[in-house]
């Protein structure tokens, strides 16, 4: 059914495992910090597509900052989707994996946020030209950075995470695109930790 053992990886039942441990109001602060600094650097948006939104934690910060944006998400897991849909109906929802997905129409933004470390390396150029296509204008790209590529282990299991400089891939695969601006998020933050995280503002100027 799926491409790639990533994508089964995330559909069965280790993605239904993931969203147990990541719901919780700890999130809800550290999401409205990180979006509220990252769209503080953009401007007219009124449309946003996220790519691997699982139930939506993401999408509700982006909501109370953003109230009058039409958002989009795209989820291969069936039952993040299924809490997704329930908690924000409003949002149009792909239940898809990111490489089955065909935008069909651009938005102001496209984002992504630990989800490009989970995809298969080798998949990757498709992923980016999807989010590429997704997007009218802006790219945000919140992930694990490494100047080089490298696998990590990722809780017992071998070829499930990766980090890289995504942004860099991106600018380099679109040249239309510049780089607006970036920040690092730090799990010892004494007020917003979460994820060491580092996001990516791009824009196409082509």
């Amino acid at each position: 059914m799926y491409q790639t053992e990533q994508e089964e990886f995330w559909a069965g039942e280790f993605g239904d495992q993931y969203i147990a441990r990541n719901t919780g109001s700890a999130l809800v602060g550290g999401n409205l910090n990180l979006f509220s600094r990252v769209l503080s650097r953009t401007s007219g948006v009124s449309s946003l597509i996220e790519f691997g939104a699982n139930i939506g934690n993401n999408l509700r910060a982006i909501a109370q900052l953003l109230p009058d944006c039409e958002l989009a998400a795209v989820e291969i897991n069936a039952a993040a989707a299924q809490q997704l849909a329930e908690a924000l109906p409003a949002v149009h929802l792909h239940h898809s994996s990111l490489l089955e997905f065909e935008p069909d129409r651009s938005y102001d933004v496209a984002l992504t946020k630990g989800v490009l470390i989970h995809i298969n390396p080798d998949a990757l150029p498709v992923v980016y030209d999807k989010l590429y296509a997704a997007s009218s204008r802006y790219l945000v790209v919140c992930e694990y950075y490494s100047p080089v590529p490298q696998e990590i282990g990722y809780r017992g299991h071998d070829g499930k995470l990766f980090k890289r400089d995504f942004a860099g891939d991106l600018l380099e695969r679109h040249p239309d695109l510049a780089l607006v601006d970036y920040g690092f998020n730090y799990r010892r933050d004494p007020v917003f930790p979460m994820d060491d995280l580092t996001w990516f503002l791009l824009e196409k100027r082509g």
